[in-house]
């Protein structure tokens, strides 16, 4: 299956109580995150994390599945429309 990179934005609205949940999911996907990047508000009690993938549709939709099902948490991702090729990837 062909390869896309893609954003996936991720909203965590109670990080104290999420914020594990989330990074051991991230954990067993990091195959697929070439970069992220999260940010803290500890003043609304809210964190976000970027990330940059690249993965085909089958396991993007995985990954955006089970964090979306997560209490308090909020996914969205967005994906290129260019497939990339065997051996070529964002590491290159």
């Amino acid at each position: 299956m062909s390869k896309r990179i893609g954003v996936i934005g991720i909203i965590i609205e109670d990080p104290k109580s999420a914020a594990h949940r989330v990074n051991t999911i991230l954990s067993q996907y990091g195959h697929l995150i070439t970069g992220r990047m999260g940010i803290p508000n500890h003043k609304e009690n809210v964190g976000v994390i970027a990330l940059i993938i690249e993965g085909n549709t089958d396991e993007v939709g995985a990954l955006t599945g089970k964090l979306g099902n997560l209490p308090g948490v909020t996914v969205k991702s967005a994906l290129t429309a260019k497939t990339i090729e065997k051996g070529e990837n964002l590491h290159d």
